[in-house]
């Protein structure tokens, strides 16, 4: 099997890039290409759910965006972690312990 479905993954796509904001800033490539990393290829986000994400978060309040000059001189949108999305975060990493015990009693070693 060797990647991931999106509908496996869907409920925390908000988990995985508040995850990688929490330290600082970032910008939707960035993000991307660290999901890809950290995966190790076996989720690559699509960029129409990650910007729907963005807009979904911002909207919510758990991150705020803001515009910068690139070094190569391009314009390029950052997104940062508001409090309110550090308490989400948190709650959703509560949420998926709790998720993977109950789904580790269905799902056989093999």
């Amino acid at each position: 099997m060797g990647t991931i479905s999106s509908d496996v993954i869907r409920g925390y796509i908000d988990t995985i890039i508040l995850y990688l904001i929490l330290k600082g800033p970032s910008y939707g490539y960035e993000i991307s290409r660290r999901i890809k990393t950290l995966s190790e290829e076996k989720y690559i986000i699509k960029e129409t759910t990650l910007y729907s994400a963005f807009t979904r978060m911002e909207k919510n309040g758990y991150v705020r965006s803001y515009s910068e000059n690139a070094d190569n001189g391009k314009r390029r949108t950052y997104y940062v972690i508001t409090d309110e999305g550090r308490s989400y975060y948190k709650d959703k990493c509560e949420e998926w312990n709790l998720t993977k015990e109950v789904i580790e009693k269905f799902v056989e070693d093999k």
